[in-house]
This record gives structure tokens, sequence and C-alpha cells, in this order.
């Protein structure tokens, strides 16, 4: 069985924030985690808010939690919000159905676990995982 490595997973989080820097973003929280949900990196740049790594994380646990993006999540959030807000509350808070996080895929489409960025629209910080997943090798899921 494969897993995601540090290295790969600090190699995400490069090519996230490196994204970032050349779009002009405002600064960035941008969290990694494993399939079973644990952070395997995470990384604040300077100016960021405290609550950067928090968010970032919830929208990558939703996500590999789900099986989907964070975007879909969202989506599914609006079309059935009583059955999300439960979900929120049975995770302990953990789970944050928001644009911002994509699914780390292997050449064969198994998750490896997610990407999570937060600091920017759901749509920048979306764009930033999406670069970092593919500028390590991986898919964007």
């Amino acid at each position: 069985m494969t897993t995601l490595t540090l290295q790969q997973a600090n190699a995400i989080i490069a090519g996230a924030l490196a994204q970032s820097a050349k779009s002009g973003y405002l600064p960035m929280g941008v969290v990694v985690i494993d399939d079973s949900g644990n952070v395997k990196a995470a990384q604040r740049e300077d100016g960021a808010s405290m609550f950067r790594l928090d968010v970032a994380t919830g929208k990558a646990w939703g996500a590999v939690g789900m099986g989907v993006s964070s975007r879909v999540l969202a989506q599914r959030a609006k079309d059935n919000p009583n059955f999300f807000t439960t979900l929120s509350a049975t995770s302990q808070g953990k789970f944050l159905p928001q644009p911002g996080a994509v699914l780390i895929l292997d050449a064969h489409g198994k998750i490896m676990g997610a990407a999570g960025a937060s600091g920017g629209t759901g749509d920048e910080d979306e764009a930033i995982c999406m670069a970092g997943v593919q500028a390590a090798g991986f898919k964007a899921g």
C-alpha cells in the first residue's frame, strides 16, 4: 500500500504557496492530510490570520471523509443543510464544507489524502491546492 509521505506533503505545500505568490494572493495557510484524516504537513505564511490552518484542515478533512472536493461538499450542503449541520456536529466541528480543498489522487485514482487552503476566496484556495497537488506529481480530485 502506498501512503503519502512527508516529503510529498511538503512538496504539495511548496507548490501551493508558489502558485499563491505567483497569483498575488493574500497570505495563506495550507494543510495536507493523509487518507485517514491526520495532518501530514501544515504551513501558515507570515501575515496569515490565526484561523487559516484550522479552516484549511476542516476543508481537507471533509474532502477525505466524504471522498470528494470541498467544492462538491459546499454544493451538497446548500442542497441538504440539515444533514451537513448534523455532520459537522457529529465530527466535533472538524468538517467544513467550503470550497478550498481537493483530493490527492495517485495514478490509479486512489485517494492519498487532501490538500486544503485558507486565506483567499474559495476559488483561490482551491486553485493553489490543485497547483500544489499537480506540482508534486499527483492528480487533484
